[in-house]
This record gives C-alpha cells, sequence and structure tokens, in this order.
C-alpha cells in the first residue's frame, strides 16, 4: 500500500522564459509533488483532468509506480491550463490565462486505502477542498499542506482553518508576509507556527529555506546552479521530495525534518534545469546523493577560535 498521498491539480501549461516556451505541457501541483515523492517512496494521487490530458503524461506516472485509482478523467472535459511567463530574473511568474476547466468542479473523493495512508500531502488548491481532504482521512502521522497568494487574499479564514489542522505548513516568502501582514519573515514564521503547525517550511526559492519550530530556526542554503530554464513546479517538486523523504524515514523527528528539507532543496535543483517535468522525471542513479553531498560539503563550516570571540575589542 501506498504511503505517501498527495492531493492537488493536474495540468497542462504553457510557458514561457528567457530560455523558451513550451505550450500543453504536464504541470500541476500534483505532478509535481507526487513526481519528487515517488522517489523515496509508494506514492497515491488524487486529482482530475480532461481527455485531452496526455496518454504519455499518464505513462510517466506508471512508470514512477504511481497510484493513479485517484485520478478523475471527465469524459469531454479539459483539463486545467496555466499560461504565464518569466522575466529575466525568473524569481516571480506573471499569468496570462488560468482556464479551471475540469478542476473548477473538483471534489476529492478518497479511497478507504487513500484515508489511511500515514503521510498525506495536501497541494496548493482550494481551502475548502483541503478541508475536505483532512475530513476523511483517519490519523495520518503527518498532514502537509501548501497554498499559494490567491486563496490568502480570498479564502483567509478557510486557509487558517486547514492551517490549524496541519503538522507541516510550507509557505514562500511572499505568501508569509502576505498572511502575516509583517516584512520581516522571522516574524512571519513565529507567527504561522502560532496558528497550530509543529514546522513551518519558508521557501525563499534561490536564496534557500527556512525551517521554525517552537525552539529553533535553521536555515538551508539552495542547491547552486549555473543555469536554469524554468523554475514553474520548484515549489512543488521540493515540498513533495520533503514529504516523500519523511514517508521513506517512517518518522517525522527533528532530525529527520533537517534532512527532507536538505533532500527537497536538491531534489528542487533538478526540476528547474528544464521545462515542465521533463528533467525531474529522467534523475540517474546517484545523481541525487551527488548533489545532497556536495550541498553539505559547502556549509560545513570549520570551527570558531573561540578565544578571539572572547577577546573581540568592542
Amino acid at each position: 500500500m501506498a504511503k505517501a498521498l498527495v492531493v492537488g491539480s493536474l495540468a497542462l501549461d504553457s510557458i514561457e522564459t528567457p530560455h523558451g516556451t513550451v505550450h500543453q505541457a504536464l504541470g500541476g501541483s500534483c505532478s509535481y509533488a507526487a513526481t519528487a515523492a515517488s522517489y523515496f517512496t509508494d506514492v497515491s494521487i488524487v486529482g482530475v483532468v480532461g481527455d485531452d490530458f496526455p496518454p504519455d503524461a499518464v505513462e510517466n506516472f506508471r512508470k514512477r509506480g504511481i497510484d493513479l485509482s485517484g485520478m478523475q478523467v471527465i469524459k469531454g472535459g479539459k483539463t486545467f491550463h496555466w499560461s504565464g511567463y518569466y522575466t529575466r530574473d525568473m524569481n516571480q511568474a506573471v499569468t496570462n490565462t488560468t482556464e479551471l476547466n475540469v478542476f473548477a468542479d473538483f471534489k476529492p473523493v478518497l479511497s478507504e486505502a487513500q484515508r489511511n495512508m500515514p503521510f498525506v500531502f495536501l497541494a496548493n488548491i482550494h481551502p475548502a477542498l483541503q478541508l475536505d481532504v483532512l475530513n476523511q482521512v483517519r490519523n495520518p502521522k503527518m498532514v502537509a499542506i501548501d497554498t499559494m497568494n490567491f486563496w490568502i487574499e480570498g479564502y483567509k479564514q478557510q486557509l487558517t482553518d486547514v492551517i490549524r489542522r496541519c503538522d507541516i505548513l510550507l509557505v514562500n516568502e511572499g505568501e508569509s508576509r502576505q498572511y502575516c501582514e509583517k516584512v520581516n519573515l522571522i516574524e512571519c514564521g513565529r507567527e504561522l507556527l502560532q496558528l497550530g503547525p509543529k514546522t513551518v517550511v519558508l521557501k525563499k526559492g534561490e536564496h534557500g529555506a527556512l525551517l521554525f519550530q517552537k525552539d529553533r530556526i535553521v536555515y538551508f542554503p539552495a542547491y547552486p546552479l549555473d543555469h536554469l530554464k524554468d523554475p514553474t513546479g520548484a515549489g512543488d517538486t521540493f515540498a513533495g521530495a520533503m514529504v516523500g523523504y519523511l514517508a521513506h524515514l517512517g518518522e517525522v523527528t527533528d532530525d529527520n525534518l533537517v534532512r527532507a528539507v536538505h533532500v527537497g532543496s536538491c531534489m528542487a535543483s533538478f526540476v528547474v534545469e528544464e521545462f515542465s517535468l521533463k528533467r525531474l522525471l529522467s534523475i540517474k542513479p546517484g545523481e541525487l546523493k551527488a548533489r545532497t553531498d556536495r550541498l553539505r560539503s559547502m556549509v560545513n563550516l570549520p570551527a570558531l577560535d573561540e578565544k578571539s570571540l572572547v577577546d573581540v575589542k568592542g
């Protein structure tokens, strides 16, 4: 039986970056997160597509061993489509069009097996749908959620209800500032913790991530890259890898959370190297370990001369 349940959007994206353009390419939060998680554990997804969803996308999921029994296919319907572009620094996507299509009427229905899965990731979807899933699952070991600025702006109370019931909240820096109405990210992280999650992971894109817990803050650098083509799905990949790795380890301890965020950062470095899921689907044995080892070695700071610190003059 699968250990990790991923609920989110399955989409076809049209994207333009300074490095090229793709049309109707596989996308959606569920696609990225489930694929990343599948490198570490058995994954089951819940989502909806139209009958225009490409067969090769389905085949790619199956090759990764992802359980598709919860993927609804609406005959005569069109799959959720997002179109957008990135400017030169590629830190922020600009939306051209969002066509919800079959996703507009999506109602997640979990099977008996999915209700009992121990690790649950609720990707970026309407908070009402996230609450619906939370009401269906039974005593999971861990629930992680992601969100976006649109839900914060229009559905903040429902989102707050979801946050109160999750174990791990993932947000990017802009979303944290928007929700908390504060500029300082440390203040934001601590305020979000007060809502109920045991852990808040604040994603900072190319500048890494911050992990907040009651008694600690841990900073993680991003894996450095010489070139990137498309940042779409990086946050979902990060989150999916993190959840999948925790499911692989089997327990959500403080040390395991540090390990999982480290792995998530390195997995996200793959997806941005190509458009859509092309690079994420082609990770070769040993590539991920090489990146995790390299990133770990880059932050292995030598011990300081404690005497010089004591004697420093003001």
